[in-house]
């Protein structure tokens, strides 16, 4: 019986992916690995580099020359997520506006991709790990004996964001993060290479009227159905 299963969980921006992915990792002693971050932290690096998001030749080779790590830091029983691009911390920086706006045509170069799919999957190949982004179950880990997609109506995503932004203490208009949303749908279900799709396999997850907690023990309860077990120890990197 597998018991250290590697989960998938895909879905469109705002969706929850991030938060659930945590909690899901956080009880059963996993790793969690935020795709999403090695993105934007891609990007980052190409907006303070002053290379266009629609130059795929630039992109591509810029990334061949791209270091990224993801460590944590455990405080209390929370466990934090540190990205380093080439070794500097942007942990912070990744989560801009600027970059937000920007990640959608980064993240559809296929350089860009191929490049960081194999990070991804050279990560979970001992198993014991939660992945998230937008092609975890279709592209990058296939074979993952758990795969689930989660969505949510734009009107309760904009808002997640809205709220996790003004946390932040920055100031955004809702009607404008809504409309965001809507575009990035829109370009990651459209898009020539690994666009945003349910695997045939996945679990289809409504959050739109379910808490957190709701999501993540739902998804803990299918990963216990399809043999992981609570390891012991910490799942830290």
């Amino acid at each position: 019986m597998v018991s250290r299963i590697r989960i998938a969980l895909d879905g469109p921006a705002g969706s929850g992916k991030s938060t659930v992915a945590k909690g899901v990792a956080q009880k059963l002693n996993y790793i969690y690995i935020d795709t999403g971050a090695m993105y934007r932290a891609v990007t980052l690096k190409a907006l303070e580099n002053h290379i266009p998001v629609d130059d795929p030749e630039k992109l591509t080779r810029m990334v061949q020359d791209t270091e990224i790590d993801l460590s944590y830091e455990r405080k209390g029983d929370q466990s934090v997520l540190h990205v380093f691009l080439d070794g500097r911390d942007v942990s912070e920086a990744i989560r801009g506006l600027e970059v937000t706006a920007n990640v959608s045509p980064v993240a559809a170069v296929a350089g860009v991709r191929q490049a960081l799919v194999a990070m991804q999957r050279k990560m979970a190949e001992k198993g014991g790990v939660v992945m998230d982004g937008r092609d975890i179950g279709t592209v990058v880990l296939p074979q993952a004996e758990l795969k689930v997609f989660l969505t949510a109506s734009v009107a309760e995503r904009g808002r997640r964001r809205w709220l996790e932004l003004r946390e932040k203490n920055i100031e955004v208009d809702l009607a404008e993060i809504i409309e965001q949303i809507e575009k990035r749908d829109y370009y990651d279900s459209h898009r020539e290479v690994d666009p945003l799709r349910r695997a045939e396999d996945a679990v289809l997850v409504d959050t739109t009227d379910m808490t957190k907690e709701e999501v993540i023990d739902y998804i803990v309860k299918l990963a216990l159905e399809r043999g992981a077990r609570i390891e012991t120890g910490c799942s830290d990197t």
